[in-house]
């Protein structure tokens, strides 16, 4: 809000004092503002949009990358299981 206020005191000051006649001159420069202000904006839009799909993309590495982990632990965990009970069916225990 800080951009608005200085704005409205500094246009008022220049049409109470500076200018007798400043609406040409008041739409030129307020018009050439709207365009630099909304390129500020859209490259701003842009430069957010670059960090997110950045951020996704990282996000998206580290997923896969915790997925194969998790796939490899668990073929490790099927194997062991899969050992342990041949394990136990091909050898009988002995009871005393």
């Amino acid at each position: 809000m800080q951009f608005v206020y200085i704005h409205v005191a500094l246009f008022a000051l220049w049409m109470l004092f500076i200018e007798p006649r400043p609406w040409p001159m008041l739409t030129l420069i307020v018009s050439l503002e709207a365009i630099f202000l909304s390129t500020f904006v859209m490259i701003g839009q842009n430069r957010q949009a670059d960090f997110q799909q950045a951020k996704a993309d990282h996000d998206f590495n580290e997923q896969e990358l915790e997925l194969k982990t998790n796939t490899q632990l668990t073929r490790q965990i099927h194997t062991l299981t899969t050992e342990l009970h041949n394990r136990l069916l091909d050898k009988p225990t002995r009871r005393r």
